[in-house]
């Protein structure tokens, strides 16, 4: 199994990921719902975004992130 399933921590603030996880949308990051939530107010967040629905339409499902891969 993926270890985006299997961890048990947060990749940023180190936190128990038992209430959630999602992948960040800058890089390959699991992280906890708290931190995603503070990513999201970041002032570049709907850039990412953008980046990764395009990256999406031409059929990429794996797409880093607009920092890459950490």
């Amino acid at each position: 199994m993926d270890k985006f399933f299997t961890q048990a921590n947060c990749d940023r603030c180190g936190g128990n990921l038992k209430d959630g996880r999602i992948m960040s949308m800058y890089n390959t990051d699991c992280i906890c719902l708290t931190c995603k939530d503070k990513e999201s107010k970041r002032i570049d967040y709907r850039d990412a975004v953008k980046a990764d629905h395009e990256e999406i339409k031409k059929g990429n499902y794996n797409f880093p992130g607009i920092n890459g891969n950490k």
